[in-house]
């Protein structure tokens, strides 16, 4: 069967920034770390975060250059990573309103190019030859592979409950649809496992001009999380964005919270993040 092609427009995240923050688990010191270690950084160099949302991984990776600068379509967005530079006293990050696709030609040269958790939304072979063209001769080329929002199932012992991650997918089904919302559309299935969209995410990079990946997997940790985190995680998916619920959010948010204090009177929850991979390619070419 044939589905509409979907097209981003700029509600896809509508009103989900501040949910972003509180609700996606922090990149930790050892991601950091490794990519510290791997790339040499020195605090020289400029970086560019391709889809940096609220400046979740440009933050930590700021002080580890010059000059940082973050790129995302959503000005929300890129308010709230402004707002957060301010609280943690960083100062060396620009921050810039544009799609990927769109990316400047004269913004280059960049040390360090990085994409986590947004490469799928995006023209990717046009995104890839364009972050090609603003690196430097030298450069790297930079993709995290990590789902912060969620955990993953563990038959382990944990210090409080699992969230009910399978009952709060059906509560937002029943209010929105089986199908899962994007913008102002709806997305086809995506059968394809992670192996197979690395596969061709590899084949894309590669005819973009970039050659010896590095592959560094970091285990994920045991997390502790309250119950306003949990809601604020789900919020901060473009299948349940603010907007979509338009004058039934509170009533939403209501229906959630009680599945919440069901699961744990405490309010408090805990949750085995999955492992992030990272992929750190060389450049090649003029």
């Amino acid at each position: 069967m044939s589905h509409v092609q979907w097209e981003w427009d700029l509600s896809l995240y509508a009103g989900s920034a501040a949910y972003y923050v509180q609700g996606r688990v922090a990149y930790t010191q050892e991601i950091v770390d490794c990519l510290v270690a791997e790339l040499a950084l020195d605090g020289s160099g400029r970086l560019l975060d391709v889809g940096c949302g609220p400046g979740s991984l440009t933050l930590l990776l700021a002080p580890w250059f010059e000059q940082a600068t973050g790129l995302d379509a959503d000005a929300e967005m890129l308010a709230e990573g402004e707002r957060q530079a301010g609280l943690a006293g960083i100062t060396n990050v620009d921050w810039i309103a544009a799609r990927a696709e769109d990316l400047p030609p004269d913004l280059g040269p960049f040390r360090v190019a990085t994409l986590a958790q947004s490469f799928h939304w995006m023209d990717r072979a046009r995104v890839a030859a364009l972050i090609h063209r603003a690196l430097a001769t030298d450069g790297f080329l930079v993709h995290l592979h990590a789902t912060t929002h969620e955990g993953v199932d563990t038959d382990g012992p944990t210090l409080y409950p699992r969230p009910p991650r399978r009952e709060i997918d059906g509560l937002v089904k029943r209010v929105l649809g089986p199908r899962r919302r994007a913008g102002q559309g709806t997305l086809p299935p995506t059968p394809t496992s992670a192996t197979e969209r690395g596969t061709v995410e590899g084949t894309i990079y590669e005819a973009a001009g970039f050659i010896d990946p590095t592959r560094i997997e970091v285990p994920g940790q045991m997390v502790v999380r309250s119950a306003d985190e949990i809601v604020a995680s789900v919020f901060s998916l473009s299948s349940a964005a603010p907007h979509l619920f338009g004058d039934g959010r509170e009533v939403f948010e209501a229906a959630l919270r009680d599945l919440l204090a069901e699961a744990s009177p405490e309010g408090q929850f805990s949750e085995q993040m999955r492992e992030t991979a990272i992929d750190v390619w060389r450049r090649i070419g003029p």
